[in-house]
């Protein structure tokens, strides 16, 4: 007789990048013996991300904007949910209101870090300890494992880091809406856009110093980011003469994914695009100022993080506190060009997945 293989719903985080650090966690529970079916409840907007991950079975859409709590449609979804016949939910998310779901669907084992008044709510709640688990993998990824796991088990997050699927015949219609092309010249990628605030954003006047060296030698640079990041990019082109290609606003999330699949170097302030390219294995600088490097560092072979660490980083602010931005401002252009060197010494980077 068959047997049904055992069901796991996964609440996703709402950003893109957290969505793209939760891929370890999925790669994890897929080593399980049988090996489950994974279902992903999530927000619209990550859709197209999540479809890039191979591990996911099912998306299931949250239709409630963010930070709303719309008690009564949370409600009739659960229902909906509780015929589903899930074994076990996982939800990343820290918030009270992300817990609700599985609880009132009824789902038995309901696995989640402590967070904001879950006691109930969760019933396999673990506390977090940050010392042990300083990294946003670390501590999606430990959540595929039950209390009493070894740390030998643990060392399974470093052994899957995030990767992304890419599929050839969307890259080449995403290049023929857009007029573009791989096959002339090498490409770096610039991504000056961090929505979380001004405080993990690189000047654009530092970016385009990057974009005057690389077009120096020959290189194409395309900028990347969404409609509110076309003020910098109008900068760093200004800059440039005109010569960068300014794709911002442009593009939904899976065009840019496809387009950051082809290029040769991206450079990036931590932001949802810099875990992108990383899963995506392009050679990555990412640009720290009041983020923490070792709290979500690019996760890829080929990935790079560079800050000056001054004392007053990293502070999580949106807004420099100081006034002065010293940990972005004074990071000069020199310090990314060797990173970039470094990522891409010994690499053939030119290839693309476009047959």
């Amino acid at each position: 007789m068959l047997t049904c293989p055992p069901k796991i719903l996964v609440v996703s985080p709402s950003w893109l990048g957290d969505t793209v650090i939760a891929q370890s966690l999925l790669k994890i529970l897929k080593t399980r013996t049988p090996t489950p079916r994974i279902d992903v409840l999530a927000p619209t907007w990550v859709h197209s991300l999540l479809q890039r991950i191979p591990e996911v079975d099912k998306l299931i859409e949250l239709t409630i904007p963010h930070k709303a709590l719309r008690l009564l449609r949370r409600y009739h979804l659960a229902r909906l949910l509780s015929k589903e016949g899930y074994a076990q939910a996982i939800v990343l998310p820290n918030s009270f209101k992300s817990a609700l779901i599985p609880f009132w669907a009824g789902i038995s084992r309901r696995t989640g870090w402590l967070g904001e008044m879950r006691w109930g709510i969760l019933n396999d709640v673990r506390v977090l300890d940050k010392k042990q688990y300083p990294s946003l993998v670390e501590q999606y990824a430990v959540l595929a494992f039950d209390k009493e796991a070894t740390m030998e088990k643990r060392k399974k997050i470093a052994d899957l880091p995030p990767s992304l699927e890419v599929l050839p015949q969307r890259v080449n219609r995403t290049l023929e809406r857009l007029g573009l092309s791989v096959n002339e010249s090498p490409i770096i990628a610039l991504c000056p856009g961090a929505s979380f605030g001004p405080a993990k954003r690189w000047p654009a006047r530092h970016f385009a110093s990057l974009a005057l060296h690389y077009l120096r030698l020959g290189w194409r640079v395309w900028i990347l980011g969404a409609h509110e990041d076309r003020s910098l990019a109008c900068e760093i082109n200004g800059a440039s003469k005109g010569a960068c290609c300014d794709l911002t606003g442009k593009t939904t999330v899976a065009e840019t994914v496809d387009l950051l699949s082809q290029v040769t170097a991206v450079v990036t302030n931590d932001s949802g695009l810099m875990h992108i390219a990383a899963a995506l294995g392009r050679p990555v600088v990412a640009v720290f100022g009041s983020s923490d490097l070792t709290y979500t560092p690019p996760l890829g072979v080929h990935a790079e993080s560079v800050s000056l660490k001054l004392s007053c980083s990293p502070c999580f602010k949106k807004v420099c506190p100081l006034g002065h931005f010293n940990c972005l401002n004074q990071l000069p252009p020199s310090i990314v060009l060797k990173a970039l060197d470094k990522v891409m010494a010994g690499r053939e980077c030119y290839a693309s997945v476009v047959d």
